[in-house]
């Protein structure tokens, strides 16, 4: 369980467009988030990471969800999506 979160790719989907008060269009993440993910240190961090990223997408939820599961698969690493507890539908 641990590697899932110490391999977990960024959240960055490379769609890399800002419009929504600075966040990217594709991963919800600002420029600074997107430097510092790789920085975070363990299991803990990278949780909270995810799921603070995931309360934000909202209705992009799904679309993101779908790409990033296909970019771990392509990685061929564990999608840390699997491991957060079920989201509360927005």
């Amino acid at each position: 369980m641990a590697k899932r979160w110490r391999d977990a790719p960024s959240p960055c989907i490379d769609i890399c467009k800002y419009r929504d008060a600075g966040r990217c269009i594709g991963c919800g993440m600002t420029k600074p988030e997107k430097k510092s993910f790789k920085r975070l240190g363990g299991k803990a961090e990278k949780k909270a990471f995810f799921r603070e990223l995931v309360s934000r997408l909202g209705a992009r939820y799904d679309r993101w969800a779908h790409v990033y599961r296909r970019k771990c698969d392509k990685k061929d690493v564990p999608c840390p999506l699997d491991r957060l507890e079920t989201r509360a539908d927005a």
